[in-house]
């Protein structure tokens, strides 16, 4: 009786260490190990079987496994590598980020957020259609450093051949800072105007715009120099660092997708973007004379 007992909880924990070790994908031959004392647990006694229960339940490969499992938490004070692990194992609804070394678990997202990042996305994605060397980002991951994997609402970044500052590596994340970010806060009071724009300004984004849906208001910062950045008085903002992208800040604020555009587009007729889109002239070789 009592062997049947521990052949059935040596099942079980080795059914418990497969699902874990597959899940990680850690040690081929620890699984391969549990599917022989699958068979040898059928004649082996009591003592025996028990023993390989704890042996399994000791082994490297499972806590390595187990760890890789480990949840992310609100506060938690991690690594961006040590961050990135626990995070590619979490649930594909989840959402988190790391500012400054500190874990932050995203809220389910309201409604003005939504809607508000929406229409600045197809600004900047209408911006791109019209200009080479650009690229716009919605709500990506983005390395920035040792201690920062933040998500922002809205990017955009010039690409390498332009210059750019960032790359994308090879499990197809962005490395490196985007020149122009914009987020979506409820107040003034969120992390987007504190730790997150801090951490932005130190990984060199150069351009930040942060939407305050319950001051509305759009605020917008020169992070290279440090320093807020005050709209002209029609409220348009206008990219320095890319030429014809104009923002219409009260249009934002109302969510006025058709004025939004239509303040673009006359952007995008500037002299100062036909300047940024126009080809750079081919450099003449002088040639030798042939003696």
């Amino acid at each position: 009786m009592a062997g049947n007992q521990s052949q059935n909880i040596l099942q079980l924990t080795i059914d418990y260490a497969l699902i874990v070790c597959r899940h990680g994908n850690v040690c081929k031959t620890f699984i391969i190990a549990c599917r022989a004392a699958t068979s040898r647990s059928r004649r082996c006694a009591y003592n025996e079987n028990m023993s390989m229960i704890a042996g399994i339940l000791e082994s490297p490969a499972l806590r390595a496994a187990t760890r890789l499992r480990e949840p992310l938490e609100n506060g938690d004070r991690l690594t961006q590598p040590e961050f990135h692990r626990r995070y590619e194992s979490m649930p594909s609804h989840v959402r988190a980020e790391l500012i400054g070394g500190i874990v932050y678990m995203a809220s389910p997202l309201r409604m003005p957020h939504g809607t508000a990042s929406s229409k600045l996305i197809a600004v900047l994605v209408n911006y791109e259609g019209a200009t080479s060397g650009v690229q716009a980002m919605d709500n990506t991951t983005t390395i920035l450093s040792h201690d920062s994997e933040p998500q922002p609402d809205v990017a955009l970044r010039l690409l390498p051949e332009r210059g750019g500052q960032s790359h994308i590596n090879p499990e197809q994340y962005l490395v490196g800072a985007p020149e122009l970010i914009v987020e979506i806060a409820h107040s003034s009071e969120a992390i987007d105007l504190h730790a997150k724009k801090e951490d932005y300004r130190k990984a060199g984004v150069r351009e930040y715009l942060v939407l305050c849906i319950e001051e509305q208001e759009l605020r917008a910062f020169d992070l290279r120099a440090n320093k807020p950045w005050a709209l002209p008085v029609d409220g348009i903002f206008r990219s320095r660092v890319f030429p014809g992208l104009w923002i219409d800040s009260r249009a934002a604020i109302a969510g006025d997708t058709r004025k939004l555009l239509a303040t673009l587009r006359r952007g995008l007729k500037s002299p100062e973007h036909a300047a940024f889109v126009k080809p750079a002239k081919p450099r003449k070789t002088s040639r030798k004379r042939k003696p």
